[in-house]
């Protein structure tokens, strides 16, 4: 209980820190291993914003990486020191100056403070609520929202992952004429054709001639698509670069496709409960 209790205390404390600073904050922090402080407080949050004069501090074996939101320029702290935010970079009190790097990535505050505070409140709600496995069926992906995938791959959930299914697509509001079917056996299916750009569509899963679902989704517009797939990093880019990349997809509305991607980086650093909260 003890543990618990500390933990909403802290992820309590970083949320009411991170709603002070959002309105001057100039950076904000893309990765964080160790011992950090700010202005004294322990273990800040993964994305929270910081504002020209806090004092930082990193322990040894530590780690953290800050980018300030106008240039993209990101500073790693990793050797143990004090440093200050200044206007434009990383200034060392005592200790090693920053590695610093240039970086295409621009964030959007609204977008940090709305994840900060999904991440935050979800912390929480999982420390008296623990994930229940659930195999009701339903249709998974693409279940809302938009998505840039235009050959997406249709999921769903089936108590019987192998009973024989019929999927279905439609454009949305034409409901009485599927644009593609296919009979299948599993949970998923890729139709060949792509999907267009910039539009609405519905889907369903029959399974043994009974309706598990429906959804509809949408496309997003040819020039959004274009520019997240020109900046999405590879497998082996920095940690920062693809957290960059989920708030992308965070900020354009591809939120299903933005938790895949929090999923991915919380399966490599189980040490940051707040990707966690995100991929859910």
């Amino acid at each position: 209980m003890k543990t618990i209790l500390r933990a909403l205390l802290v992820s309590g404390a970083a949320c009411a820190s991170l709603l002070a600073q959002a309105a001057d904050g100039i950076a904000f922090i893309t990765n964080l291993k160790g011992e950090v402080t700010v202005d004294g407080a322990p273990r800040p949050m993964l994305m929270s914003e910081l504002a020209k004069g806090q004092k930082i501090a990193v322990g040894k074996d530590s780690q953290l990486a800050v980018m300030y939101i106008q240039s993209g320029k990101e500073y790693v702290l990793k050797v143990p020191g004090d440093y200050t935010v200044g206007e434009r970079e990383i200034a060392s009190v005592s200790g090693v100056p920053p590695a610093a790097r240039e970086t295409a990535w621009r964030a959007s505050s609204q977008v940090l403070v709305k994840v900060a505070q999904t991440s935050s409140a979800s912390i929480r709600m999982r420390s008296f609520a623990p994930a229940k496995a659930d195999t009701k069926p339903r249709l998974e992906f693409p279940a809302h929202g938009a998505v840039m995938q235009l050959q997406p791959t249709f999921r769903w959930t089936t108590p019987d992952a192998k009973a024989p299914a019929e999927v279905a697509l439609y454009l949305a509001g034409k409901e009485d004429k599927p644009l593609s079917k296919a009979k299948v056996s599993g949970t998923s299916h890729r139709f060949p054709a792509k999907l267009q750009p910039d539009t609405e569509y519905a889907w369903t899963v029959a399974v043994s001639g009974r309706e598990i679902g429906a959804a509809r989704f949408r496309t997003l517009p040819a020039g959004t698509i274009q520019d997240a797939e020109k900046r999405r990093p590879p497998e082996k880019a920095e940690f920062s670069d693809r957290l960059m990349y989920a708030l992308l997809l965070q900020e354009i509305g591809a939120a299903q496709e933005a938790q895949e991607a929090w999923a991915k980086l919380a399966q490599e650093r189980t040490d940051l409960p707040e990707l966690a909260s995100l991929a859910k």
